[in-house]
């Protein structure tokens, strides 16, 4: 969501300058929570389980403590997905070795602020080539299901298009991997009927053909659906699972805007089987850190407490 981030930018400048379980390979996934819709099996049953995010990278110059022992004590929390910001490699080897090591399914996710709900398929390829030069290096520090690019594309971006350009930087992603790549949907990870038909190419249009990837959806009080003009409901997770993909919500707060139920729609999103991972644990700029004190406010804190936000969130998991 785009305001969650624009609190960001200006915290990165003071930042930088002031300075799963673990996942298997796909052959042997856990199945645990394995729920189908139709024909359409959810993310659960692809090894990912609902979870919390993390953003550690512009905060201590990418050394912010990260309290795994509280968060293994919320044992609803099973995957953590962890934004990377490009030049934050080695700290990220900490980061990912850290999840793994407490037992958490770890996403790792391509974060670049300056490129959120970009069009310019030269960004995708960027985040496409970074993969290609260190997912070598990353997975070293653990198993890793890799998310593409966060909030890749616009409300504005065609269904051909994303699925175009998905194609290309997917090719690129598997020269190195082989797992499932999880993508996030145009329009900040809200425009699911767009999402929805890339993945099945409607009416004979561009269709993703890599078969191995999931649909991922972000959902917050403003979350809009631009191409059927109204606030994102729940029926728009039906549309999202209708793409015959894995689907889940990869990001979900109560901040940012309002119209859309965000609780609602989380909830119903779990009725369907889909993983949910809140945001987030720590890293966000404002308001929406589940423990105290956010790294926004003490980039180098070593203890911290669980506060009123963390169940806002826990009792979505």
């Amino acid at each position: 969501m785009l305001s969650r981030h624009l609190g960001i930018t200006a915290l990165l400048v003071l930042n930088l300058s002031g300075l799963f379980y673990s996942c298997k390979k796909d052959s042997t996934a856990s199945t645990e929570g394995e729920s189908t819709n139709g024909s359409v099996v959810t993310v659960k049953a692809a090894g990912i389980l609902n979870g919390v995010n993390l953003q550690p990278s512009y905060y201590n110059n990418g050394n912010p403590v990260i309290d795994w022992a509280l968060m293994k004590q919320q044992t609803k929390i099973k995957t953590v997905r962890i934004e990377i910001e490009p030049g934050f490699e080695t700290q990220a080897k900490n980061w990912i070795s850290g999840a793994v090591s407490n037992g958490f399914a770890v996403i790792a996710t391509y974060h670049k602020y300056t490129v959120l709900g970009s069009d310019n398929v030269s960004d995708l390829n960027a985040a496409a080539n970074w993969w290609l030069a260190n997912y070598a290096q990353l997975s070293k520090a653990g198993a890793f299901t890799i998310n593409l690019i966060n909030e890749w594309g616009s409300h504005n971006l065609s269904a051909n298009a994303y699925a175009s350009a998905y194609n290309t930087a997917i090719e690129t992603v598997r020269k190195v991997y082989s797992g499932k790549i999880i993508i996030d949907i145009p329009g900040w990870g809200q425009e699911t009927a767009v999402a929805a038909a890339a993945a099945k190419g409607y009416n004979g249009g561009i269709k993703i053909k890599d078969t191995n990837y999931i649909l991922s959806a972000h959902i917050y009080p403003g979350a809009w659906n631009q191409a059927k003009n109204r606030y994102v409901n729940t029926s728009d997770i039906d549309d999202l699972i209708s793409a015959g993909v894995p689907c889940m919500i990869g990001e979900f707060g109560n901040a940012g805007g309002s119209g859309a139920n965000w609780s609602a729609i989380v909830d119903y999103a779990k009725t369907k089987g889909l993983a949910v991972l809140g945001w987030c644990w720590n890293g966000d700029g404002n308001d929406m850190n589940m423990v105290a004190p956010s790294w926004a406010t003490n980039a180098t804190a070593t203890a911290f407490s669980l506060n009123n936000y963390f169940n806002v969130v826990y009792d979505k998991l």
